[in-house]
């Protein structure tokens, strides 16, 4: 059996990294193409514009907003036109994953500068695209991950401890998937066996969301960088990243997809969504009574959702909790590598049970 284990090519991270953003760029050459979303073009860029440029000529666009075929078309144009050597992205996921995708279709590197840890794509090689209206149209997989991802963890601190926090929440499934999938010999994203590894810094993630969780997030809340910040930003980024990319995926991010099908949860982030169903996948997968424990004392000291109503569902009617678990277990869905069969009628006693506790903890 093969075993496959994917990684940027570089990963940099501390207080005001992104004045290093021309360096790492001019490893790939002289001119380089950076794409910001409007925030960080008119608040943040201003304020390390000058560093980058002592290391490489710097052609700026705007992002529209939106990570649309659309877009990637107009952005790839206006960078083929003026001539580069390197991509990169600054700004949410959006940005990044258009970025990837631009750099994909004119064959060059791509750097990826987050602005938040909110999620554990960055590192990833995927891009989510979406219709101009914001739907959800197609994923393109890349042949390579990043070249460069870049994190700065002075701006990290200053967005809202929120997106912060939901990081925790996508990194919180990434041992308990990976493990799943090691039980089961089932494939990583690359349709390989994930590697020791993998699984290695998988269980790395999970610890340090213990260990630092509630530090980090007080630091957030603080705007300072601190050691804990440190750990959780990189846990958040590049192990929960490497995990499930290279570990794999399995009950929690299916349930996150089955979350999606209700409009009520649109509003609330992608990783409280998926810690929600990591709660789920809990007894789903009969884990100890321990491990339960720990698990819903750690969503609750950061603050990610423990209940239905923690994610907008209150009141949720069983038809409603039925098309959830119908949506996450369609055939090909990552919840079938669990190691023990899993069918729509026992994930919808897994969601009943993870808001009966959770609701039962909050008494």
């Amino acid at each position: 059996m093969i075993s496959t284990t994917v990684f940027p090519g570089r990963y940099v991270q501390g207080p005001h990294a992104f004045k290093r953003l021309g360096r790492e760029m001019a490893r790939f050459g002289t001119r380089g193409f950076l794409i910001c979303d409007p925030f960080v073009l008119d608040r943040l860029l201003p304020g390390f514009r000058a560093d980058i440029e002592k290391d490489v000529q710097l052609v700026v666009e705007r992002f529209g907003g939106e990570c649309s075929d659309e877009e990637i078309a107009r952005i790839a144009e206006v960078a083929s036109k003026v001539g580069c050597d390197v991509v990169a992205g600054m700004g949410g996921g959006k940005t990044a994953d258009t970025a990837k995708a631009v750099a994909g279709a004119l064959k060059l590197p791509v750097v990826v500068a987050p602005t938040i840890a909110s999620t554990d794509a960055p590192c990833s090689a995927e891009s989510v695209v979406y219709t101009p209206d914001g739907v959800v149209k197609r994923f393109i997989f890349h042949t390579r991950n990043p070249d460069v991802v870049i994190m700065d963890t002075f701006v990290v601190a200053q967005a809202p401890s929120r997106f912060l926090v939901s990081g925790m929440g996508d990194a919180l499934a990434t041992w308990f998937e990976a493990e799943s999938c090691s039980l089961k010999h089932a494939p990583n994203v690359t349709r390989d066996l994930g590697s020791i590894t993998a699984y290695a810094l998988a269980r790395l993630c999970y610890d340090t969301l213990l260990e630092h969780g509630l530090t980090a997030k007080l630091s957030c809340d603080a705007h300072v960088v601190t050691p804990a910040l440190e750990h959780i930003v990189e846990a958040n980024t590049l192990l929960s990243g490497l995990g499930f990319e290279s570990g794999g995926l399995a009950a929690a991010h299916a349930i996150h997809n089955g979350l999606t099908v209700l409009p009520r949860t649109h509003r609330y982030f992608h990783g409280e969504k998926v810690a929600f169903g990591v709660l789920a996948s809990l007894f789903l997968t009969d884990k100890p009574s321990a491990v339960v424990d720990e698990v819903y004392g750690f969503c609750e000291d950061v603050g990610l959702p423990t209940t239905l109503a923690g994610i907008g569902l209150a009141g949720a009617s069983d038809d409603d909790l039925l098309k959830v678990a119908e949506k996450a277990t369609v055939k090909g869905e990552s919840i079938h590598n669990e190691p023990a069969p899993v069918t729509a009628e026992g994930v919808v006693a897994a969601l009943k049970m993870a808001d009966a506790q959770g609701r039962y903890r909050l008494e």
